[in-house]
């Protein structure tokens, strides 16, 4: 006996799309998103580009709007480095208190962040709360308070008066990232680490912290990059020129004479302040897509 199966009157059958226009269709989503983050590259790189450009110019055509050189100099990288501005001692002085930064913040981070995350106490997304709050308050708000108490006990023109305000953000960005890894490792894995034999202290040494190492790298390069482009508190706690550091350093560049502006030194120095964080993202960008995204899919 043959069955026959009647379609529904109330539903409509449609062609099968061409296997031509499902091939258009997916080169149009394709162009288009290439089209997408072309023209977001293009609108994120082209101001650093064009200080790249500026600072390979000569003095006299710093105002050329072309997209390359007409002539190329690096008269402008002279100066930077030249006797008279010091600008090598103040890479150095921001590579001090940048890396000082970020191995406190990471020291006292990871601890605070493993308390959190492990330990039960009242309260704790309260103090949480209260420890990311801590580091919304602009820098600006805190300098005339802290330019008091380090006049009165000698900070002032001292590296510690740079680097203990930079820790107000770095060590509040530090727990907050690292709290979020440290709840994603299970329980049983230490549990597990001290049945073996382990110690508390060495559960957490050898199990925990090797699996939060993509928290730990990108908190680092967030916390030095910010320390490395820290400006307020280091121009308001020191004056000396053989301490003050590199965004410092850029701001008082001098022309050659009162009513000229120093552009091609400046671009020329921006340059140089920006290619360590450009090297250092790109060596470790594998780490820092691990960290960022870590956690967004069960």
């Amino acid at each position: 006996m043959t069955t026959v199966i009647v379609p529904d009157a109330g539903t409509t059958t449609r062609p099968p799309v061409p296997a031509r226009r499902r091939r258009a269709g997916t080169v149009a989503g394709a162009a288009t998103r290439w089209l997408g983050i072309l023209i977001i590259a293009v609108y994120t790189l082209a101001p650093f580009y064009w200080m790249v450009v500026s600072s390979l110019r000569r003095t006299s055509d710093i105002f050329e709007t072309t997209l390359v050189p007409t002539s190329w100099s690096f008269e402008s990288y002279a100066q930077v480095f030249g006797s008279s501005t010091a600008f090598g001692r103040a890479l150095l002085n921001s590579l001090i208190v940048a890396t000082t930064t970020t191995l406190l913040a990471l020291v006292l981070g990871v601890f605070a962040a493993y308390a959190i995350a492990r330990l039960q106490f009242r309260f704790k997304s309260l103090v949480l709360g209260v420890i990311i709050a801590t580091s919304m308050f602009p820098g600006i708000a805190v300098v005339v308070p802290l330019l008091r108490l380090f006049s009165d006990i000698g900070w002032i023109n001292t590296y510690q008066a740079m680097i203990v305000p930079s820790l107000s953000f770095a060590i509040p960005l530090a727990i907050w990232n690292l709290t979020t890894f440290f709840k994603q490792l299970p329980f049983d894995l230490e549990q597990a680490a001290m049945i073996d034999g382990c110690t508390k202290w060495q559960a957490f040494r050898k199990i925990l912290l090797p699996l939060a190492a993509p928290g730990v790298f990108t908190t680092a390069i967030l916390t030095f990059i910010h320390s490395w482009n820290e400006f307020i508190i280091a121009l308001s706690m020191v004056n000396d020129p053989r301490l003050q550091t590199a965004t410092v350093a850029i701001s008082k560049f001098t022309g050659a004479s009162d009513f000229q502006a120093p552009f091609g030194a400046q671009t020329a120095a921006g340059v140089v302040v920006t290619v360590p964080l450009v090297i250092m993202v790109l060596l470790f960008q594998r780490r820092i897509v691990d960290g960022l995204t870590a956690g967004a899919v069960k």
